[in-house]
């Protein structure tokens, strides 16, 4: 196998941690209804079911830098897919619902460890030149997990009756989890420790064998070389090392990249489109419909993404992002406003979801995989990941208050989330245009200049 293949047999297997995060997220929504019903919950229950798992993700967010530094990224990536396999037969199998809770939160913490270890990663494996696309693999695994877990649902929806379904049906949903985790274990079983943990704890023969069998012999003794005067007179402790100005501006820029992707609106979109496409005056079938085709649009565009983002750079693209998705937005809340529905609203809303996944969706994982210096790399990276699940969950609940908060309706008609979202996304052009920093092209032992 040469390095080129390799490479993308590596970055492959670390991405189904991805696809694991996208298809343990999306999974409640097709058994969300039968496991109401069949636990008896209230709207608050029912709302725990479906949030427990962001709590997991924040407690895994919280401890990922502890676990990647401690015992290596592989041996991480080890302790996800566990997680996962224990969340896909705890869910199915509860015999309560605060077993399910339990078990729900576990694969949260599962997806919080995973969503920062696996892009940092696949970013110290990959070779300058193609880290980027082989980082946005990371983000596209997510949409094809979800896309995925939509038609196993509806898959096994079709296999019984509606008795079924409330019985069984939804415990299959949780349990087809299953094949997919123990597929991500396998396959990390079957890739090396990263080369640049390894020369952080000493292990340097190890570390050069395993350089060697990613580069070309001169790019090996290059690498090899960058990594080692990087990591020199390393001060260990990295919470030390972010009172240093540069590093902390390094910081700051990772943590607006992560709130700036959640306040986009992407998530309350993406959450709660049907009930968006239904307020608007589609029927259940059609707001269905058309919340599978921002799903198709969102797949597309990351794949377009991954295929520009070594080509363009992060910055052109994240550009085009911003301005798409306020362009769409606008127009949306413009459209609400004055009630001119009809089939205007679903172009622009597929056109923010065009821009969101050529953009902010694949290339802000790239960037904190990779804008951090060697020294706070895994740290940095994990408090960016922690704020951005925490941005998440607030989105999250703070969206429908918006939409039905009766002075928002009565002076803004409901277009008002829109309006934010719209202003959010050209605040994120200008963020992107003063702070953030060329990275393509650029091995990771250049970031340490990157911010002088």
């Amino acid at each position: 196998m040469n390095n080129k293949k390799y490479i993308t047999f590596i970055a492959f297997s670390a991405a189904l941690g991805g696809l694991l995060f996208g298809y343990d997220t999306a999974v409640i929504s097709g058994a969300i209804g039968n496991l109401t019903e069949y636990f008896h919950l209230t709207p608050i229950e029912t709302g725990w079911a479906i949030s427990s798992a962001l709590v997991g993700c924040l407690i895994g967010a919280l401890f990922s830098d502890y676990l990647s530094n401690r015992f290596g990224r592989k041996a991480t990536m080890l302790i996800t897919a566990i997680l996962f396999i224990l969340n896909s037969i705890g869910t199915a199998l509860p015999i309560s619902f605060t077993m399910f809770v339990l078990f729900r939160i576990v694969g949260g913490i599962g997806v919080g460890i995973a969503s920062m270890v696996v892009p940092m990663y696949i970013a110290e494996i990959a070779p300058p030149k193609r880290r980027g696309a082989l980082v946005g693999n990371y983000q596209l695994a997510i949409v094809i997990g979800i896309v995925a877990v939509y038609f196993v649902n509806y898959f096994i929806a079709l296999q019984g009756d509606a008795n079924w379904n409330l019985n069984i049906g939804w415990r299959w949903m949780f349990g087809s989890e299953i094949i997919p985790s123990v597929l991500f274990l396998v396959f990390i079983f079957l890739i090396p420790e990263s080369p640049r943990w390894l020369f952080q704890k000493g292990k340097s023969t190890e570390a050069i064998g395993v350089l060697e069998k990613l580069n070309s012999p001169d790019d090996a003794i290059q690498v090899q070389t960058e990594i080692q005067n990087s990591l020199h007179q390393e001060d260990k402790n990295q919470w030390e090392q972010l009172k240093n100005p540069i590093f902390k501006k390094a910081l700051l820029v990772g943590i607006g990249l992560s709130v700036l992707q959640q306040l986009t609106g992407i998530n309350a979109i993406l959450y709660y489109a049907p009930e968006i496409f239904k307020s608007l005056g589609s029927s259940t079938d059609v707001s269905l419909l058309e919340t599978s085709i921002l799903g198709v649009v969102n797949l597309i565009f990351t794949l377009l993404a991954i295929r520009f983002v070594d080509k363009m750079g992060r910055k052109p693209l994240l550009y085009i992002g911003s301005i798409g998705m306020t362009i769409a937005l606008a127009a949306v809340g413009l459209f609400i406003y004055y009630n001119a529905l009809g089939n205007w609203v679903l172009p622009f809303l597929l056109l923010f979801m065009a821009s969101f996944s050529i953009s902010w969706g694949p290339i802000v994982w790239v960037l904190l995989s990779e804008i951090f210096p060697n020294k706070i790399r895994s740290l940095a990276l994990a408090i960016s990941v922690f704020i951005q699940w925490v941005a998440n969950f607030v989105v999250t609940q703070v969206f429908p208050s918006l939409v039905e908060n009766q002075w928002l309706k009565t002076n803004f008609n409901g277009a008002f989330p829109f309006y934010l979202f719209s202003i959010i996304c050209l605040i994120s052009l200008l963020f992107v245009w003063k702070n953030v920093p060329e990275t393509k092209n650029k091995s990771l032992e250049q970031m340490d200049t990157l911010w002088e």
